[in-house]
């Protein structure tokens, strides 16, 4: 959570610091064409007839600009075309390859180009749809622009660098490739447009059945075609066979679409190709023929015929010393601000990392003083409230104990008073009933003994008549 935390800081400063984060959106359904990049293309309106389900559109932008316009097959893993204008040659600079996180997870947030290394585990399928830097490594391919670098300029030549405008070429032919279509649209087609802004470039390629590490389609032919839409315009094409390296045929844009899906269609109203100049055509042509065959192409016929050849190798040879120096100090400048740049950078790194440590601990520090300071707070009030009735009933319990003491000390002598009261009351109601009692009792002995004795008179009187009757003989009449 920690090391998620400092990340996080950090990458939004390198956001807020360096401004030109390059950019790319994978272009809805719903939008027309490549949506703001569609100005790259002639009238605004891109090829016809790329509709396979896996072909996605990506707007390239770089300091929120558009700088070009590429179609990605998500099923070969590689541009079928980059559509950019020409700006003007530069050098090459440092590479900084990126990928783009919404052709393999849609769902994401991230809507513009990312280096692949700060979203590894966070972009979900990251690679499915789209080659990665790991696809190239061993393989013996290079990552050749459709869009060459050298033929831009700026942030224009810094757009190039992704991975959805890259191709597997052998190193060899990624030279050749690069280096014949430099040629060919400095030397033979600017030259022949009468508005550069309005030379319109589909550099593309078409992909084989061989597959780096069974997954990137290496291509196998590799097309340019041009189109200057401005008075007199003309369009052509130009392809390159990957078994040939020094092969460059050049054709009409009709021939070329032939060659790639039914049913393309390159440029809007063939770009002049029904009514362009012959003699224009011719002189492009010528032009091309001459960079095929490793001539420099010239203005003039007699250009190379100019001064002396031998002043030129004198001069050459005096000044080479020179040059060589002046490329040395160069070269030893440019190193020695590198140098410079990159300890700096290091420096910023470590304390930028040492003031994030001590932020950090001091944010987790100033949180647990206030949580435990407010746990406290929160307390007391609760502390206190049970403290009050502890107390109340403490008090209740005492004044139920005295009432109950008192109670039972003032119990024994008050019932003892009462039963002494009421002895007296007790004792003279008690005396008539006794003597009551007591005449019952001797008028009932007095009737018991009479009783008795009238019995046994009468027992008597029964026993004597009784004996008399029995033994005394009764007398006769004469007698």
């Amino acid at each position: 959570r920690e090391w998620t935390m400092k990340t996080s800081i950090v990458f939004l400063l390198y956001i807020s610091v360096f401004p030109g984060f390059s950019q790319g959106r994978v272009v809805g359904e719903d939008e027309t064409g490549f949506a703001e990049c569609n100005m790259f293309f002639p009238g605004q309106v891109p090829p016809e007839g790329f509709t396979e389900p896996f072909h996605v559109k990506i707007c390239q932008q770089y300091n929120k600009e558009p700088r070009f316009a590429t179609l990605y097959s998500t099923k070969d893993k590689i541009p079928l075309y980059s559509a950019f204008k020409y700006t003007k040659p530069a050098q090459n600079k440092e590479e900084n390859w990126l990928v783009e996180p919404q052709i393999d997870d849609p769902e994401n947030d991230l809507h513009e180009m990312v280096h692949e290394a700060d979203i590894v585990g966070t972009v979900a399928n990251l690679g499915a749809n789209q080659a990665l830097t790991s696809d190239y490594v061993g393989s013996g391919y290079e990552r050749g622009l459709l869009n060459p670098s050298l033929l831009n300029e700026e942030d224009f030549q810094m757009a190039t660098y992704t991975l959805t405008n890259a191709v597997p070429l052998s190193p060899s032919l990624s030279k050749s490739w690069h280096r014949d279509i430099a040629r060919v649209v400095e030397q033979a087609l600017v030259p022949h447009c009468s508005k550069k802004d309005h030379l319109y470039l589909l550099a593309g390629a078409i992909p084989s059945s061989v597959q780096v590490k069974g997954k990137v389609s290496v291509p196998d032919t590799l097309w340019l075609a041009a189109c200057c839409d401005a008075p007199g315009g003309w369009s052509l094409g130009l392809v390159k066979k990957l078994n040939d390296e020094n092969s460059l045929a050049d054709l009409m844009v009709g021939e070329l679409e032939k060659q790639l899906l039914a049913g393309v269609h390159l440029f809007k109203g063939n770009c002049g190709g029904d009514n362009q100049s012959q003699e224009k055509t011719e002189a492009i042509l010528q032009a091309v023929g001459q960079i095929r065959s490793g001539e420099q192409v010239g203005t003039s016929d007699n250009q190379e015929a100019k001064g002396s050849g031998l002043v030129r190798r004198v001069a050459a040879i005096i000044a080479t010393p020179f040059i060589k120096l002046l490329e040395l100090l160069i070269y030893v400048f440019v190193e020695l601000v590198k140098f410079v740049f990159y300890f700096l950078w290091l420096v910023i790194k470590q304390v930028g990392g040492t003031v994030l440590d001590g932020v950090y601990s001091l944010w987790n520090g100033v949180v647990s003083y206030l949580k435990a300071i407010t746990m406290v707070l929160i307390s007391i009030p609760y502390d206190v409230g049970r403290v009050v009735v502890n107390i109340f009933l403490g008090f209740l319990q005492i004044v139920q104990d005295v009432a109950s003491l008192t109670y039972r000390i003032l119990r024994i002598p008050v019932g003892f008073v009462l039963h002494l009261a009421a002895f007296p009351y007790h004792s003279i109601c008690a005396i008539p009933s006794v003597l009551k009692d007591v005449a019952t009792g001797i008028g009932g002995t007095f009737s018991l003994v009479i009783d008795a004795t009238a019995t046994l008179l009468h027992g008597f009187y029964y026993l004597a008549g009784y004996i008399v009757k029995r033994f005394v003989p009764k007398g006769s009449s004469d007698d």
